[in-house]
């Protein structure tokens, strides 16, 4: 079974279904399809929304990021791609510049070019052009469909960016659940969070990882990051305990 990166930009319109919203179907579509006497995978991946430039030559419907996800599958990159692109072509707006990436992580890259492509895109106007020639130098199936394929920048840029590691929100928030007096506040260790979640750490914002059996106090929208190669929790530590990140605190990523 091999493992994929797939990232997709530019695909929504004002009023329409968010480009995170449709990279979660597709991720969902591809998870359950397996060729025949293959198990089909219990959870859909977690899906990381990364933010590129905001600048005036760039068009974009309100934030510019792309969204990204890693899939574990037996089916080839003809198969993967047919199902994106029809979904693609589905769900995206009529107003909207879709791009599409695929990155096979067992094929040789360099990621050093990608992440550095990534980087840049959050602060300088990107081309197609150089999308492009990244992509064959690189071996990233990049392709657009639809408007002008802008969304190839974003997309070859969002595989840069989660290859890095340190980039990307994850998309939704983390729901807990409510305590019994139905305050939306919760306390529970580390472990239990994980074993909640499916998320793998809990780190702060000052990059330390808590120990499993740290305390944590969390409220309201709960967000994960990923950071440091993992899926976590982003917490600080706030009058003698731990909370969970608060919206400025999440920016960075």
């Amino acid at each position: 079974m091999k493992s994929w990166l797939i990232c997709i930009d530019d695909t929504d319109d004002i009023c329409t279904k968010g480009t995170g919203e449709i990279a979660e179907e597709i991720a969902a579509k591809l998870n359950a399809k397996q060729p025949d006497g293959h198990s089909k995978n219990t959870a859909s991946p977690f899906v990381t929304r990364h933010q590129l430039f905001v600048h005036p030559d760039i068009p974009y419907t309100s934030h510019n990021s792309a969204m990204c996800f890693q899939i574990e599958s037996d089916l080839s990159l003809l198969q993967i791609k047919t199902i994106c692109v029809k979904h693609l072509k589905q769900e995206s707006a009529a107003a909207a510049d879709p791009g599409l990436a695929i990155l096979d992580l067992a094929a040789e890259f360099d990621i050093k070019q990608l992440i550095s492509f990534g980087q840049q895109a959050k602060v300088q106007v990107k081309t197609k052009q150089q999308a492009y020639e990244l992509a064959e130098s690189q071996g990233v199936d990049l392709s657009e469909h639809g408007g002008t394929g802008q969304g190839v920048i974003g997309a070859i840029a969002g595989i840069g960016l989660r290859l890095s590691g340190q980039d990307g929100r994850v998309k939704g928030q983390i729901k807990l659940g409510q305590q019994a007096d139905g305050s939306d506040e919760i306390k529970l260790s580390v472990k239990q969070a994980l074993a909640l979640t499916g998320l793998q750490t809990v780190v702060s914002v000052t990059g330390e990882e808590l120990a499993t059996d740290a305390l944590l106090t969390l409220s309201g929208k709960i967000k994960a990051v990923y950071t440091q190669c993992q899926f976590a929790l982003l917490v600080s530590y706030k009058n003698g305990q731990w909370v969970n990140a608060t919206k400025q605190q999440l920016k960075s990523y």
